[in-house]
C-alpha cells in the first residue's frame, strides 16, 4: 500500500508515483486526493458542492469555476457519480453536477493498491506456444470492445477512452515484442504476414476466432459490430464498412464468408465467421496435413440422384402472395443462428444439430413453389440438392424400400463429405405424401405403402433443412403433414402482383410497339409459371419476323393457345370479367 499511503501524504501532487498514470491536471489531481483522504475516513462519496467549498474557499462562488475538473474526472474514469437518475457524463453540463455525489471509481482504487495500470499487462517473455499467444490477442479484443462501449456510451462507470488506448498501445508493443523473443514460427503471426493483413483486418479476424474459442452467442460475428470495434468516428465507419464487402482481403481471400439472414425489421444482416480450412489450421496447428473439404459439385456428379443447384435469385426477386411472403420471412428469423443459440440455451434444441426445418410448399402449378425454394437457399447461403420424386416409381421399382432410403443416406453421405448444409429439395413430393391404400391391396398399392411407410421414417428423423413440393395439401397423409414444420401455401398471383410479374419476365431491351402497356395483359388470370411461357414462347415467334416488334396482339395470341392447351384452364387461365 506504499502508493496509496505516498498519495495521501504528498503535499506535491504532481510528485507522487501515480501521477503520470492520472493523465489530469494538477488542480484535478488534488481533487482525487481530497476524496481519498475522505475513503480513508470511511466516507465513500461527498457531494460535489462540498469538496468544491472545502477546496476553494471563498465569498464570491469561486469555487464554481472548478466545476468542469469534476466532470474531466468523471470521464477519465476516475470518478464514478453516485445518482437515481444515470446520465451520460458527455451529456452533462457541469453545473448539474453541483448537487450530486462522487466517489473513488474502481480504476482509481486498483491503481492506488497497484501503482500501475500495467499489472494486468502480459511480461516480456517468449512465448510458450500459440495459445499463450492467442490469451494476449483475445485481450487485445477486449480492451477494443471496451473503447467502442465507451464511444457509444460515455456513462459514470466507463473507463477514459485515452487510458484504454494507451494501455492497447503498450499491450500491442508487449506482443511485438514477444514474437521477436520466441523462435518458434506462431502460427497466427505467421499467418497475418503471409495474408498482409493491416492491423484493423488482423482485430477482425481475431474477434471472429475468439467467438469460435468463447462459443458464445455471435455478439461479434454481426457486420455493425465489427465495424464499431475499429471505428473511431462516422467516418471511419463509412470507410472501414469496406474491409467487410465483396473483394475485400478477407472476404475476397476467402479468410472469412458471412451469411445473410433477414433481420426482424425486415432489413438484411451479415454475420461473419471463418472459413473452416482456415479456422482449422489455427486452432490445430499440428496437424502438418492440410484440412481439405471435397467440392459438392464435384461429387454430385459421380451419383446420379440429385442435381446440385446454386440460385441466382434471392427472396427480394421472387413476386409473391403478402401472406405467403410474411410466413417466409417468420421462418428465416426461426432459422437466424441467434434463433437457434437461445433455443440450444434452452435446451429446446440439441447443441450439435444444425438448422432443422421440414418445411411443404402446396399450391397450383407455375405459382413458384420451386423457383422460391431456390431463391430461400440464396438468402440463406445455401446450395441446393434437389431431387425429382415423379421419377421414383420408374427408377425404383421392386426396390422402393432399399432405395427410398438411398436418397436420404446419399443426402447425408454428400453432407458429411463436404461439411456443407445444402438444402434437400423434393420436387413434385404428391406420391411421397398421398393418402396410404388401406384394406387388400395389389402388389403395386403395397409396393406404394411400403415406399410412404420408409419416406414417413425419414421425414421423422430428418437432420437439416427439406423442402417438398406438391400441388394439393388435401390429399396429403395426415401422419405426413404432422412432421412438417412448416406449410406454407402459393396462391395464384393477383392483378397486382400479375403486373409485377408481367414487368419482371418482359424482355428489358427488346422493340415493342408504340404505346405498349403489360398492364391489359394482367387482367388475364396467369400463374407466374404461365407468364413466363408466354413470354419466352412470343420472343421466339417474334424473333424470326423481318422486323421483330413485339405488339400487344402477339401476346394475346400466346395467352389463348396456353389456355387453350391448359387441362385446368377453366380454373386457371381467363379474362377477369368486371
Amino acid at each position: 500500500m506504499k502508493t496509496l499511503v505516498d498519495f495521501l501524504q504528498t503535499n506535491e501532487i504532481e510528485k507522487s508515483q501515480i501521477f503520470l498514470h492520472l493523465k489530469c491536471s494538477n488542480a484535478e489531481a488534488l481533487k482525487l486526493q481530497y476524496l481519498a483522504k475522505k475513503y480513508m475516513q470511511g466516507q465513500d462519496d461527498v457531494l460535489v458542492l462540498d469538496l468544491l467549498q472545502d477546496l476553494h474557499e471563498g465569498d464570491n462562488y469561486e469555487y464554481l469555476d472548478h466545476l468542469q475538473e469534476v466532470k474531466i474526472l468523471l470521464e477519465l474514469g476516475w470518478l464514478h457519480q453516485q445518482s437515481f437518475t444515470p446520465m451520460k457524463i458527455s451529456e452533462v453540463t457541469p453545473l448539474e453536477l453541483l448537487n450530486t455525489a462522487v466517489g473513488l471509481s474502481p480504476s482509481f482504487l486498483k491503481l492506488l493498491q497497484d501503482g500501475t495500470l500495467e499489472s494486468d499487462l502480459p511480461e516480456i517473455k517468449p512465448y510458450a506456444d500459440h495459445l499463450e499467444y492467442l490469451q494476449d490477442q483475445f485481450f487485445r479484443i477486449e480492451l477494443y470492445q471496451k473503447m467502442s462501449s465507451i464511444r457509444q456510451n460515455v456513462h459514470e462507470h466507463s473507463l477514459g477512452i485515452d487510458r484504454i488506448q494507451h494501455k492497447l498501445k503498450l499491450l500491442e508493443q508487449r506482443i511485438e515484442e514477444r514474437v521477436k523473443q520466441t523462435a518458434e514460427n506462431l502460427v497466427l503471426d505467421k499467418f497475418f504476414k503471409q495474408k498482409k493483413l493491416n492491423n484493423y483486418e488482423q482485430v477482425i479476424f481475431i474477434a471472429l476466432l475468439r467467438e469460435e474459442y468463447s462459443a458464445t452467442d455471435a455478439t461479434l460475428r454481426e457486420m455493425n459490430t465489427l465495424i464499431d470495434l475499429i471505428s473511431f468516428d462516422e467516418y471511419e465507419r463509412i470507410k472501414n464498412r469496406s474491409l467487410l464487402e465483396e473483394g475485400s482481403n478477407l472476404v475476397g481471400d476467402g479468410i472469412i464468408d458471412y451469411e445473410e439472414m433477414l433481420n426482424p425489421f425486415g432489413g438484411i444482416s451479415r454475420a461473419f465467421y471463418i472459413v473452416d480450412e482456415v479456422l482449422q489450421g489455427i486452432i490445430h496447428p499440428q496437424k502438418s496435413k492440410k484440412v481439405t473439404r471435397l467440392k459438392l459439385n464435384a461429387l454430385v456428379q459421380e451419383q446420379d440422384i440429385f442435381e446440385l443447384v446454386d440460385s441466382e435469385t434471392s427472396l427480394e426477386d421472387v413476386i409473391l402472395n403478402k401472406k405467403t411472403e410474411e410466413t417466409l420471412e417468420n421462418l428465416m428469423r426461426q432459422v437466424d443462428k441467434e434463433v437457434i443459440n437461445r433455443l440450444v440455451k434452452w435446451g429446446v434444441k440439441d447443441k450439435k444439430s444444425g438448422i432443422d426445418a421440414r418445411i411443404i410448399f402446396y399450391g397450383a402449378a407455375g405459382t413458384g413453389k420451386t423457383m422460391t425454394a431456390y431463391s430461400l437457399a440464396k438468402s440463406l447461403k445455401r446450395q441446393v440438392l434437389a431431387f425429382d420424386c415423379s421419377k421414383i416409381l420408374s427408377m425404383y421399382v421392386g426396390e422402393s424400400e432399399k432405395n427410398v432410403r438411398k436418397i436420404f443416406d446419399t443426402f447425408y453421405d454428400l453432407c458429411e463429405k463436404t461439411k456443407t448444409e445444402p438444402i434437400l429439395l423434393l420436387n413434385e413430393a404428391d406420391q411421397f405424401l398421398s393418402s396410404r391404400s388401406s384394406g387388400i391391396s395389389s402388389s403395386a398399392d403395397q409396393m406404394h405403402n411400403q415406399m410412404q411407410n420408409i419416406f414417413l421414417e425419414q421425414i421423422e428423423n430428418f437432420r437439416g433443412m427439406l423442402i417438398a413440393t406438391t400441388n394439393l395439401l388435401e390429399n396429403i397423409d395426415k401422419a405426413f403433414s404432422r412432421r412438417f414444420n412448416y406449410k406454407i401455401e402459393f396462391k395464384r398471383p393477383d392483378e397486382a402482383q400479375r403486373v409485377e410479374l408481367w414487368k419482371k419476365m418482359l424482355p428489358l431491351d427488346a422493340p415493342y410497339e408504340k404505346d405498349f402497356d403489360p398492364l391489359p395483359l394482367s387482367k388475364y388470370a396467369l400463374t407466374g409459371g404461365q407468364i413466363n411461357l408466354i413470354v419466352k414462347n412470343t420472343a421466339y415467334k417474334v424473333a424470326v419476323r423481318e422486323n421483330p416488334l413485339f405488339t400487344q396482339e402477339d401476346f394475346i395470341q400466346e395467352i389463348q393457345r396456353e389456355k387453350d392447351a391448359n387441362f385446368d384452364s377453366e380454373k386457371s387461365v381467363g379474362f377477369i370479367n368486371k
